[in-house]
């Protein structure tokens, strides 16, 4: 089957499968404060050390394509009360934890949270560290808009322990830019890089998306010789997911400007193809390192993991999520916050935890996100463990034989494995373990297409 006619068959609108069961069908049912406490005491393991995830959501512009949670405001004096507000948060987590927590993994994102001033961040960060240890091995890293990061932000932000940045870079063409309301320059993004390579940061990530309004393969081109000087030690290169019945602001543009089916399909491959050829390996899905990055070192030793941060070179049982929309995981329950600031901010002034929502895994749900965790990671899974089993196998195991015929997967015995060819759609592989989807397929709108 050749690839124009498998996109034409696989790109349906499916999860992207940063958690299973994905948000759609958390169960209905709120979770209690005292639930939510008693789970992420029962994941603590002092030991393991926590994941740390901070939600900082100001923007001064509004970026079309974003469907991130964010606030535009020009208003700085937001920073100080959010900020407090956060530590609040952290604070009300640690006086429930059986001991002082051991910091593995600590993500800024965003909203952008160069928006705000590098002093804020110290203080947000050492008022963290305040309640915690730091285990031997830390791996943080922030998210930074080439336009808003100073070297200030990144000196600060190195001498508290961060090593990895995260440049929302997108595309180079001023055309692009312009559709989307992406304001920054080629000479921006090179000196944050140059910054912070002459600072000692380990790792510089770019944010790049395939299927931008008016994007075309001479843009993929230009983008990736652009990428030779500037040397990148990964790349998330994400696939547009244009959803404008959830984020309106991406009516600013029309279908008619973007590429889709097979056409925005050449532009990942093509993109993919010129990566590989730079010394880029592919990481899961959407992700791209050299071979000295931590991602890349993390895949071959079968640590590589994937939550709601994304892909990270390892796996902790606890993430804590602070700040407004922000999620958090317990291993054996979710929980998100209020995504309305003021709402979050109400609550945790009254001294609660800012929960909106939650879901508490039953055992089919952990047995599922094993599986599909192990086919983002690994490109492989594997059920010949009783433990890994569920009555849901029996039509799983029915939803493998298109996915076998096509030639995505190969199956032998209890044992399955993801070609090449089955790669770019990792999306539509997982579905096939995804028991609450097809117990109740949604009737309208959700998710966005698989390619």
């Amino acid at each position: 089957m050749t690839n124009s006619v498998l996109l034409q068959k696989y790109n349906t609108p499916v999860p992207r499968y940063t958690s299973y069961p994905t948000v759609p069908y958390w169960e209905e049912k709120p979770i209690s404060e005292r639930a939510w406490i008693q789970h992420f005491q029962d994941a603590f393991q002092v030991d393991r050390g926590i994941s740390l995830y901070i939600h900082l959501p100001y923007c001064e512009k509004l970026c079309t394509y974003c469907g991130c949670n964010k606030r535009i405001t020009k208003n700085h004096g937001v920073e100080a009360p959010y900020i407090a507000s956060i530590l609040q948060e952290w604070e009300l987590y640690v006086k429930n934890l059986p001991q002082r927590p051991l910091i593995k993994a600590l993500h800024l994102g965003g909203g952008t949270p160069t928006f705000f001033h590098p002093d804020q961040l110290d203080t947000l960060i050492r008022g963290i560290f305040k309640h915690a240890d730091l285990a031997p091995e830390v791996d943080f890293g922030f998210e930074a808009h080439p336009s808003s990061t100073t070297r200030q932000h990144l000196t600060t932000l190195y001498y508290l322990g961060f090593r990895r940045i995260s440049v929302g870079v997108q595309d180079f063409a001023p055309e692009i830019l312009d559709i989307i309301n992406r304001q920054q320059t080629e000479e921006e993004v090179r000196q944050v890089t140059e910054w912070a390579r002459e600072l000692g940061y380990t790792s510089v990530n770019y944010d790049l998306i395939f299927g931008l309004p008016l994007q075309t393969p001479a843009h993929i081109r230009t983008t990736m010789q652009k990428l030779e000087s500037l040397r990148p030690d990964r790349i998330a290169f994400y696939s547009y997911a244009h959803v404008p019945w959830i984020k309106p602001s991406q009516r600013a543009y029309s279908e008619a400007d973007l590429p889709l089916g097979t056409a925005k399909r050449e532009l990942y491959e093509l993109g993919r193809d010129l990566l590989e050829d730079m010394g880029y390996h592919e990481i899961g899905m959407d992700h791209f390192a050299l071979p000295t990055d931590d991602l890349y070192l993390s895949m071959q030793a079968r640590t590589l993991h994937r939550n709601f941060m994304g892909y990270t070179p390892f796996y902790t049982r606890l993430s804590i999520a602070l700040g407004a929309s922000s999620i958090s995981d317990s291993w054996d329950g979710f929980i998100q916050n209020e995504k309305g600031i003021e709402e979050y901010q109400d609550a945790i002034a009254r001294g609660h935890f800012p929960i909106t929502k939650g879901h508490l895994f039953t055992e089919e749900d952990q047995i599922l996100r094993t599986h599909i965790l192990n086919i983002m990671c690994r490109y492989e899974t594997d059920w010949s463990d009783p433990a890994l089993q569920c009555a849901a196998f029996e039509d799983i195991i029915g939803r493998f034989d298109d996915l076998i015929a096509d030639g995505l997967i190969e199956v032998n015995g209890q044992h399955l494995v993801v070609t090449t060819l089955g790669r770019p759609f990792l999306r539509n592989i997982c579905l096939a373990f995804d028991a609450r989807y097809w117990q109740k397929q949604p009737g309208a709108k959700v998710f966005s297409q698989a390619v």
